[in-house]
């Protein structure tokens, strides 16, 4: 999940009539499973790693991405080759050794107390060390057999310490809640006074694995006092239904700034990882689980929305001071996957059946596009319907307020899940729908670009820029799709040995 300045800064593009963007069928009819098209599926997928991979490695490695269209790069994440360490642990589950091996020599060679740029402190745990601890995760157990000089893969732990090292000041504050916008070269910050709920709430799983893995419990230590403030929050206002909780954290105090509340991108990966620390490790976060649950429950009372158009459709509104916001986004669309994973771990059928619902309505901003790509943003308040849009939001039950698409993953994510706890070959055909429809929109020369307007004919213009959870997180989730089993996969129930973080990236699970 990416709360990025891109996805505020996004307005509504000019869209084409909707009429046309309809197709008649509305769901894709089950279908049997066959190895060879799973094979031939996942193949297609790792071509098009193969080929991401290979356009960014000509022209803009050792950057942090691409320009797909000028094949020229961006450094928007300091400049540390963040689309290399984001596609090291895809590389591995597709068993790309080439690649790996390419991505190993880089990591060795990274100083990560070097960079002339801000560095984030979400962005680069959940993209740096989040995929170093993850390689390091496949390497040292189930794809050992990649890599021949182990020491390679050493290197990826004593880098996330290094990097662990360099970032820890963010937490010297009064309360522990850190500063997200660091100056690492002077210890310095942006000046806030208060830090966002989703930067604050997604260090936890990749901060208490490096100590896990290291042995000491600095960085875990930092990252759960850090969340010992969401888990207790404060004032009373701040927590508006059980578990549901405000946007902002004052830095100096750790009491919550306001009681907005939503599943959108700022808040959103924060109520990801209170499931995905208890299926780490149930014994150490438990409490996790149990705001999980409190937050799960109160969403299904106080936020499920119907659109007035079309009332079979759920989405998650947003709530603040007594009054719904009718409004959504791609980056919330992960909840469906959320929903799924707490429900299979925690064998209750109620989040499983709502997930699903959110996983449908989801699925509908996909396949009500002309491009079927969803949008950056979309809402369903009836009272605000643009005159050119009424149309879509007759027959789709949205209507579109950012027509953008920056090769997000949420969608597929819940997708994912879907298909991984209930089996159905329906969410399989719909990941490879999207799938088919990024390849086809998207797709350059030399890697994958994104798409001013989803609803215009062939998505409009495109952006320059090829984001780095585009091998993290995109084509993981569709690989992993038709991929065959192994111990990374989602496992229905309890018995997970991998938990992806937010940026795709397979951790394992605490085992003493």
């Amino acid at each position: 999940m990416h709360f990025s300045s891109l996805s505020l800064s996004l307005t509504a593009l000019a869209l084409v009539s909707p009429s046309a963007a309809f197709p008649q069928a509305r769901f894709v009819q089950p279908v049997l499973r066959t190895e060879d098209k799973d094979q031939s599926r996942a193949d297609a997928v790792k071509e098009a790693f193969s080929h991401a991979w290979d356009g960014y490695y000509q022209y803009a490695f050792p950057h942090d991405e691409l320009h797909p269209i000028s094949n020229g790069y961006g450094d928007s994440r300091n400049g540390w080759g963040a689309s290399a360490v984001d596609a090291l642990s895809t590389a591995v589950i597709m068993r790309n050794a080439t690649i790996v091996n390419q991505i190993l020599d880089h990591v060795a060679k990274i100083d990560y107390s070097s960079t002339s740029s801000t560095v984030s402190l979400f962005e680069t745990t959940i993209r740096y060390l989040g995929g170093m601890l993850s390689g390091y995760d496949l390497l040292k157990g189930p794809a050992a057999d990649l890599v021949d000089d182990s020491s390679k893969v050493d290197t990826l732990l004593t880098q996330s310490k290094n990097l662990g090292d360099v970032l820890k000041f963010a937490f010297n504050t009064p309360s522990g809640v850190p500063y997200n916008n660091l100056n690492i070269t002077s210890q310095g910050n942006d000046g806030a006074t208060t830090n966002g709920l989703a930067v604050t709430g997604t260090l936890v799983l990749e901060w208490t694995r490096l100590s896990d893995l290291v042995g000491d419990s600095t960085y875990a230590d930092l990252s759960q006092k850090a969340e010992s403030y969401l888990l207790n929050p404060q004032p009373q206002s701040a927590e508006p239904f059980p578990g549901l909780v405000g946007s902002n954290i004052n830095i100096a105090t750790g009491q919550f700034a306001d009681g907005a509340v939503s599943w959108n991108g700022g808040a959103d990966s924060y109520y990801e990882y209170l499931i995905k620390m208890y299926v780490y490790d149930p014994n150490r976060f438990e409490t996790y689980k149990d705001r999980w649950v409190a937050a799960a429950e109160s969403s299904m009372k106080h936020l499920a929305s119907h659109p007035s158009t079309r009332p079979d459709l759920t989405f998650l509104a947003s709530y603040n001071n007594g009054k719904l916001g009718l409004s959504s986004q791609h980056l919330t669309c992960f909840d469906g996957g959320s929903f799924l994973l707490g429900g299979t771990v925690l064998d209750r059928s109620d989040l499983i059946d709502f997930g699903l619902e959110l996983v449908n309505g989801c699925h509908d901003t996909y396949n009500s596009t002309l491009t079927g790509i969803g949008p950056e943003a979309f809402s369903w308040d009836p009272n605000s319907v643009p005159t050119s849009q009424q149309s879509l939001f007759a027959s789709a039950g949205f209507y579109i307020t950012s027509g953008a698409y920056i090769l997000r993953p949420e969608v597929i994510e819940s997708f994912y899940y879907a298909w991984r706890v209930t089996g159905q070959e329906t969410y399989r055909e719909w990941i490879w729908s999207a799938f088919q429809s990024i390849n086809k929109y998207c797709r350059t020369d030399s890697g994958f670009a994104g798409l001013t307007n989803v609803n215009a004919a062939n998505g409009g213009n495109r952006y320059d820029n090829q984001e780095s959870f585009m091998f993290a997180e995109v084509l993981k989730y569709t690989y992993l799709a038709f991929a065959p089993e192994d111990e990374w996969q989602v496992q229905k129930g309890s018995g997970n040995q991998f938990v992806l973080n937010t940026e795709a990236h397979p951790v394992k699970v605490y085992s003493s």
